[in-house]
């Protein structure tokens, strides 16, 4: 039975197949009062993706565009695991980090100077547990866009795909998720790529480049749908204006700026310094110049005071964003024609590189990595296994996440005043991508049982903060001597292309496609695109991939990412200089950690009844114990000795008896044929009299008492599971 529209808007619905299953996309059955609403469902996952458009458009100067990912634990059939909140709140980690997965390659779709408010929703209303849905969130979200009237490129559509046995797959499973060695979303449009991301074991890169290829060719049925069911519709685009720099004040900036910039003939040089904070004074200056030469032309008055405060009302604002439009041209200008980089660099090369290792003395682990103006200090921390982090989403139920990157980049790393609060969503983004680019790297639980806490903070920025947060995470865990399986470096890479502006870039463009190792702010602003890549010796660790042109084919995405290597390397290499392999052991101010494996229905032993044997434990020696369900006990604490009582006392609640092993044991019991002795907790050997000593005994009492301390060896365990205890031959 259809569900009846108030609003008179007829129900469609169009299906096609994706990547091997049914993907269907409909309107008309929900979300009356929005925009745009479309239902996709793919599977079992059902994702809502809504758009509400404002009226009119906002004063402001940027594009007000907020794109959200909503769990909802009730998709999973899931109540959350929380004793206290069970309603959904604060959206987790994982909901913010796919909420940015969809807003990046949406966002650059949008023309400039569009200032309509936008807000997307995707929200999962039901969740088949046999793939992840966030790619399906970003098809809802591209097509609820598609079906709004709005000046959206699109669509686009996304896919993560692993790799098992070789062979390229999307929509894994848990348990491929598990075997493959790469993790790689990719966005496309048409036929070209908007965004990747990607977490991998060391792979290749050209085996990324192939994955990437794959995605184009595998995605266009999600694309061909999303056009299909716009058609049907009948969408028409809403009037819209756009908020663009006046074309005549730019062109009038432009002719001064091109005299101004130059230095002795040479376009742009006076902009152009080795040092960020001079180039930066020197804009400031320029910028001031052609305001005070301005004012006195164009402000209105009969005063020079009277024109100066006529021209900072009406006009200071627009000129000086031509002004630093200017110096986004030049920049790019120089790069293309001259090939000069702002600060003078190849377009090959990477800023001065200082760091430090070892720099806080209390600390488990500390470094200090700078390259040029961007520095980063990272601290590690080492913890018992117990304080890993239970991670309870709509996806994972009590997932144990034993190493955490946090990422801290206050506005005064930018020379700004500005609030203090909880980390945002650029935050937690770039936090995220250094912890992927070391966890393939960390040792197991089993040779390292440690939590780990890797805090990076931020003490100046100028570009690619992420990139300096994964090589001074990498310092400071081998300063706290946790045993890596090899280094990992990253660096952000940029990419500019010399065609116009709106022009479709092919394959047949790489010539024009200039691209910049060790990218900084002034060539990201004026960039097409902007990426990082860590890694190690081997092979690739992490990837994250942003366009700010609509689109790029694959053969200038493979120069961009075969570029990336050398710089890895180069920054890798620095790195060893300075700490050249992980300390042999870790900080004395680390807590200390013993392991031992037992069996699993062992376990119960040393807990004890409601746990009174394990605290009993804990109380009594001041070590710390945790226990995992397969079996691994580690003891902890900062003094050995304390740690070696537990030990003991905990392989005395599991060690099993051993044929041919002495035992220190004690007499419990005296009988005419021999005595009972105490091996072990809880168990008991029959000492025959006869094999109390190498001489003849008359009474067992001549010999032995109770409470008598004594070495016995094992000499056999009978079928009944009964010990035979031997103190002859033995070195007393």
């Amino acid at each position: 039975m259809e569900i009846i529209n108030p609003l008179g808007k007829p129900q469609v619905r169009v299906s096609t197949v994706f990547c091997g299953r049914k993907l269907t996309l409909e309107v008309g059955r929900v979300g009356f009062r929005t925009t745009s609403s479309v239902l996709v469902t793919y599977g079992d996952t059902t994702v809502l993706g809504s758009v509400v458009v404002s009226d009119k458009p906002v004063e402001q100067d940027f594009f007000p565009l907020s794109i959200d990912y909503e769990e909802k634990f009730y998709a999973a059939g899931k109540i959350s695991g929380s004793k206290f909140i069970k309603r959904e709140g604060k959206p987790s980690d994982d909901a913010v980090l796919i909420g940015r997965l969809i807003d990046r390659p949406i966002r650059p779709l949008f023309p400039k100077g569009y200032r309509q408010e936008v807000q997307v929703v995707a929200t999962v209303l039901s969740m088949d547990p046999s793939f992840r849905p966030d790619v399906v969130g970003m098809i809802a979200a591209s097509s609820a866009l598609m079906n709004a009237g709005v000046p959206f490129d699109g669509p686009v559509a996304g896919l993560r795909i692993g790799r098992v046995n070789g062979e390229f797959k999307a929509f894994l499973t848990p348990e491929e998720r598990a075997e493959s060695d790469l993790d790689l979303v990719v966005a496309v449009k048409d036929e070209k790529v908007v965004m990747v991301e990607a977490g991998a074991n060391e792979v290749p890169e050209d085996v990324i480049i192939e994955a990437m290829r794959w995605a184009v060719k595998e995605a266009q049925p999600a694309l061909e749908l999303q056009r299909e069911l716009r058609e049907k519709l009948g969408v028409v685009e809403k009037e819209f204006s756009l908020i663009l720099p006046d074309e005549e004040i730019q062109k009038t900036v432009d002719a001064w700026t091109e005299k101004a910039f130059a230095d002795g003939g040479k376009k742009g040089a006076k902009i152009r310094n080795k040092n960020v904070m001079d180039r930066s004074k020197i804009a400031d200056e320029l910028m001031a110049e052609m305001d005070a030469e301005f004012a006195l032309k164009l402000g209105e008055g009969e005063t020079d005071e009277e024109k100066i405060a006529d021209y900072e009302a009406r006009l200071k604002k627009d000129y000086d964003q031509a002004f630093e439009l200017s110096v986004h041209h030049e920049v790019r200008r120089s790069i293309v024609e001259d090939g000069i980089r702002p600060d003078g660099r190849k377009t090959t090369e990477v800023r001065p590189l200082s760091s430090q290792v070892g720099i806080l003395p209390r600390v488990h682990g500390s470094s200090l990595f700078t390259r040029g103006l961007t520095q980063a200090m990272n601290i590690v921390t080492l913890a018992p296994m117990s304080f890993a982090q239970l991670v309870d989403t709509m996806e994972k139920t009590d997932e144990e996440r034993r190493y955490m990157h946090h990422y801290n980049a206050p506005s005064y790393t930018v020379g700004e005043c500005g609030r203090l609060g909880s980390p945002g969503r650029r935050e937690v983004g770039h936090g995220y991508l250094a912890e992927r680019a070391l966890l393939p790297m960390l040792p197991s639980v089993e040779d390292f049982p440690y939590a780990i806490r890797s805090v990076t903070e931020i003490m100046s920025q100028n570009g690619s903060t992420s990139m300096a947060a994964t090589c001074s995470s990498c310092m400071a865990l081998m300063d706290a001597g946790v045993p890596l399986k090899r280094p990992v470096s990253g660096v952000a890479m940029g990419l500019m292309v010399d065609v116009p502006a709106g022009y479709n870039i092919t394959e047949k463009d790489i010539d024009k496609a200039y691209v910049l190792t060790d990218l900084m702010d002034a060539e990201d602003f004026a960039g097409d695109m902007d990426f990082k890549v860590t890694g190690t010796t081997e092979g690739i660790t992490a990837l994250q991939m942003d366009m700010k042109v609509h689109g790029l084919p694959v053969d200038i995405l493979e120069k961009a990412i075969k570029q990336s290597h050398d710089g890895r390397m180069f920054i890798l290499e620095h790195m060893l200089s300075v700490i050249p392999a992980p300390r042999e052991k870790i900080s004395d101010y680390a807590p200390q950690i013993e392991k031992l494996m037992v069996k699993k229905d062992k376990i119960g032993a040393i807990i004890g009844k409601g746990g009174e044997t394990i605290n009993k434990i804990t109380e009594e020696t001041g070590a710390q114990i945790d226990i995992s369900e397969d079996g691994l006990v580690t003891i902890a604490s900062s003094d050995a000795e304390k740690i070696k009582k537990a030990l003991d006392w905990i392989k005395g609640l599991v060690e099993e008896p051993e044929v041919g092993h002495v035992y220190e044991g004690t007499v419990v019991t005296i009988k005419d044929f021999g005595a009972f002795v105490n091996i072990m907790p809880g168990i008991d050997g029959m000492l025959h009299i006869s094999q109390i000593s190498d001489k003849r005994i008359a009474k067992v009492e001549d010999a032995l008492k109770v409470g008598d301390k004594v070495k016995v060896r094992l000499e056999a365990i009978d079928d009944k599971g009964r010990l035979s205890l031997s103190m002859r031959h033995i070195d007393k």
